[in-house]
């Protein structure tokens, strides 16, 4: 069966295509029916059915006789470690951890906040969570103390899982004082911590309150799997709110272990015992759901990778990694492409390695420009697949469903919903748009199983943020298009479709103009406030590495190219050479940020910046060029 077949049958009989998708999940009770309406735009999935995330992920695989099947392969080029746990080891490790947990008080429904780097006890933590139906929060190693305060007092944990320090190219992050920090601004208090100490920083550990990693597991008796019904919470994860307040996405058990498990096969092709590598981070939604669950649930073996794509030790290490490996699947963002292009513009690095085990790249995470596609491919000589999707959805919305068959790639499209996804593009007021018009992405309710039903003690605000701006649907906050194949096309977050003079332009298709230019290596572009045209396209450049051409002939070039393929109503005439851009830490560029700054407005910069120095840089490009004066 193609791909339109299987997306019809979803269509035609979405209970049934669940219910016969749930059918590879182990369940302590099956349950009676998919989907659980619950009236009001409220709903879940699988709920009466009883179930355990660890299990699913560890257990059955030992019981199945592949205890001695690699899980995790823990590759630290920081440290210069290699460290491989198979699925029998992993389930002796994780039932210990949850048995001491247990012993001081862990329970289901309990929450625990895990802060750690990328290390696999950070995995085993999350599962250890899931063993006794705990509710893991795992916040970025290495987040502010007040950012982490403020996501303590949101979940009230019982306990806080965190290791002495994280590791990065030539420093040491210390966790444990922005630990105590944090408990210390916040009101609601741990009644105890875990602490993993490494041996690049051995922490501090107050008496009755921390507790050593593995001193507290000395003796205990190891846990076994409790059952949790299929809508109760695997984990809260916090995304940034647009009120400053994290929203807590919440993932229900039932859903998430069936979607997850049908998205390894059919959307990134690999099988059971293939190995596959998402470079990514635990404390993002990818590291949740293709680092830790997905790839466990579905037999695979995961690969935990602390390193960076450029400097640990150079751009050659996502190659390396691929060849030692022998990955089937390789899942990273744009941006670390975007690194490795401009460290290694020919890609010279890829000839070192052996990468005939590779099948695909796919990319998500933000928007993937053509221009990096198509290096990418051309240096990989693989396919290279963006796809899109959100914290809230936990998986893919649109993708290449390559397990099913390999569609056409259409640059600059994340190709086509997945089953479980009827994607719209509506107008302001809500009615559908003709194919290659672009308005506002929606998807009609009810989301697929998987995906968020609510957000964590905050009801009114789920609906607020999603639902009620188009009745029916949940509302991405993305714009875009979707051609006449079918094919979706996310050309920016909504409020980055810019009105110039009663033009509606996309900041992204801007992006992708600049991004062709030979000596552009990164971009961005923004809208500004202009009181005669409303807002104006501004752009800032980095350039690849080695090129020393006078910056104003470069910046004149890129004025000219958006001027010959968007046209002059475009009205793009500001331009900077700047040295980086500011950014996440997952790598999103902070364009909101960038405007406030332009415009001269009080902003605060987001507790995921990667490197806040940057915004002092950015402002002074934009003081050259008539802006940020206040």
């Amino acid at each position: 069966m193609g791909y339109k077949d299987i997306y019809e049958n979803w269509k035609s009989d979405p209970d049934g295509f669940w219910m016969q998708q749930a059918d590879a999940i182990d369940w302590d009770k099956a349950p009676s029916k998919a989907l659980f309406d619950k009236g009001d735009d409220l709903y879940e999935w699988f709920a009466d059915g009883l179930t355990n995330t660890c299990w699913n992920a560890v257990d059955r695989h030992v019981e199945a006789g592949r205890g001695g099947q690699v899980a995790i392969i823990h590759d630290s080029p920081i440290t210069g470690t290699l460290h491989k746990i198979t699925y029998a080891d992993l389930r002796n490790r994780v039932a210990r951890l949850a048995g001491a947990l247990r012993a001081k008080g862990i329970e289901k429904g309990d929450r625990v906040i895990i802060y750690m780097p990328m290390v696999p006890e950070a995995l085993e933590a999350m599962l250890a969570c899931a063993r006794l139906g705990a509710i893991h929060s795992v916040v970025f190693g290495g987040f502010a103390a007040n950012e982490l305060a403020v996501r303590i007092d949101d979940a009230k944990p019982k306990a806080i899982i965190a290791a002495s320090c994280g590791l990065e190219p030539g420093r040491v992050v210390h966790y444990k004082p922005l630990l105590d920090g944090a408990i210390d601004l916040a009101t609601h208090k741990p009644d105890f911590t875990v602490i993993f100490q490494r041996e690049q920083e051995v922490a501090h550990l107050d008496e009755g309150r921390d507790f050593d990693w593995h001193g507290f597991q000395y003796g205990v008796e190891p846990a076994e799997c409790v059952p949790v019904e299929g809508n109760h919470p695997a984990y809260i994860l916090y995304t940034s709110g647009t009120t400053g307040a994290p929203k807590g996405v919440i993932r229900h058990t039932g859903g998430h272990l069936v979607a997850l498990n049908w998205s390894m096969k059919n959307i990134y092709n690999v099988d059971p015992g293939d190995v596959f590598w998402a470079a990514s981070d635990v404390g993002w939604v990818v590291g949740h759901s293709y680092i830790c669950y997905a790839p466990l649930i579905h037999g695979n073996t995961t690969i935990v990778f602390e390193g960076k794509p450029v400097g640990t030790p150079d751009a050659g290490t996502f190659w390396r990694v691929i060849a030692d490996h022998k990955v089937r699947s390789f899942f990273t963002a744009p941006t670390a492409f975007r690194a490795v292009k401009r460290d290694d513009p020919k890609g010279e690095f890829v000839g070192k390695y052996d990468i005939s085990c590779l099948n695909a790249i796919y990319l998500a995470g933000e928007r993937a420009d053509p221009d990096t596609i198509e290096w990418a491919m051309k240096v990989s000589g693989k396919p290279v697949y963006d796809h899109w999707w959100q914290t809230e959805t936990g998986w893919t919305i649109a993708g290449m469903p390559a397990g099913i068959e390999a569609l056409p790639v259409k640059i600059g499209s994340p190709s086509v919903p997945m089953p479980g996804y009827d994607v719209q593009i509506l107008d302001e007021a809500g009615q559908p748009m003709q194919p290659g018009e672009l308005g506002a992405i929606a998807i009609k309710l009810p989301l697929p199983p998987g995906t968020l039903p609510t957000l964590w003690n905050a009801e009114d605000r789920f609906r607020k943020s999603y639902l009620s701006h188009f009745p029916g649907y949940y509302e991405t906050g993305d714009a875009g298009m979707i051609d006449v194949d079918g094919y979706l096309y996310i050309m920016a977050r909504t409020d980055d479709v810019i009105n110039v003079a009663g033009h509606r332009l996309s900041t992204g298709g801007m992006e992708e103009v600049l991004a062709g230019h030979p000596d552009v290596a990164e971009c961005a572009v923004v809208g500004v406030t202009d009181q005669l045209k409303g807002q104006l396209p501004m752009g800032f450049v980095c350039l690849t590495k080695g090129v020393d051409r006078p910056h104003d002939e470069i910046v004149k070039e890129c004025v000219k190219l958006v001027r010959d393929k968007i046209g002059p109503v475009a009205a793009f005439k500001l331009c900077a050479v700047v040295d980086r851009l500011p950014k996440t830490r997952s790598g999103k560029i902070l364009r909101a940020t960038i405007v406030k700054i332009a415009d001269s407005e009080a902003f605060k910069p987001p507790a995921t910046i990667d490197d806040p120095a940057i915004l002092d840089e950015i402002k002074i490009a934009l003081q050259a060029m008539g802006y940020a004066k206040g």
